[in-house]
């Protein structure tokens, strides 16, 4: 059995954070760093850049504090017998930075498991488990795919800081064009080294950022659909519901009422 002791999604601290944990968090403790910050493991300090995340082990002395500020996290505890089993299988390491393999996956099932606790319902727990288990499971394929091709392994870094970038800030408005730029780029080699490196283009990832964000204010706001589509990027708010629908495969108003 896998239990969630508490989860956040999309944790926001403008005056930064220092957590310190001398002897552990008394039970399995994620990160996921929408922003940047600095991790210490048993006294050893690294950098954690956004969209990197990491699982602490129960009794793994560690502590993390901001880089920048807002500082922004998800972030979930969870408990169990299940959990070691599973990482043991997996082959997942604790204690350990890694990138995240998509901005979005962590997050998507972070508000998941949030909402699960929201519901109270009878079968919560177990939902919990499944997500968790999802979550881990993903996390450590990811790990084991094959390496990109060696003609894209140049921009590998560039790409994924902006891909994150994207990810982290769903309301900005930015051109193809200036996102080729700054990875000093023509449009169309940008285009082609982005879907053959994360397997989509980066228009499709830009709308994805833009809904799964405009997920979480409708589930966890009362912000009008309008007002949340123009935080989400959007000027126009018959625009913003379309792609909502075609992407999320429902629409906002059905999305927030089916949440209660």
């Amino acid at each position: 059995m896998i239990r969630l002791v508490n989860c956040g999604c999309r944790f926001t601290h403008r005056e930064g954070i220092w957590i310190e944990r001398p002897h552990g968090a008394g039970n399995y403790a994620f990160v996921f760093f929408r922003t940047r910050a600095e991790v210490t493991v048993n006294g050893r300090a690294s950098q954690a850049e956004r969209s990197s995340y990491i699982l602490f082990s129960p009794d793994t002395p560690h502590a993390y504090r901001d880089l920048e500020r807002p500082y922004v996290n998800d972030w979930f505890h969870c408990e169990g017998g299940g959990v070691g089993e599973l990482l043991h299988r997996l082959g997942l390491p604790t204690d350990r930075l890694l990138s995240a393999p998509d901005p979005a996956l962590v997050p998507r099932h972070i508000l998941e498991l949030q909402n699960a606790g929201r519901e109270e319902g009878p079968f919560c727990a177990e939902i919990a488990e499944l997500e968790l288990r999802s979550l881990l499971t993903k996390l450590a394929a990811a790990l084991v795919r094959p390496a990109p091709p060696a003609r894209t392994l140049r921009y590998a870094d560039s790409l994924s800081r902006l891909r994150a970038d994207l990810y982290g800030s769903p309301d900005a408005r930015v051109s193809v064009e200036e996102l080729a730029a700054k990875v000093s780029l023509s449009k169309s080699h940008f285009q082609h080294l982005y879907k053959e490196t994360f397997g989509c283009s980066v228009v499709t990832d830009m709308i994805r950022g833009r809904v799964e964000y405009a997920k979480y204010l409708l589930l966890s706001t009362r912000l009008p659909v309008g007002e949340i589509g123009r935080l989400c990027g959007y000027e126009n708010e018959t625009h913003f519901m379309r792609q909502f629908k075609q992407f999320a495969g429902t629409t906002p108003g059905a999305c927030r009422k089916g949440s209660g």
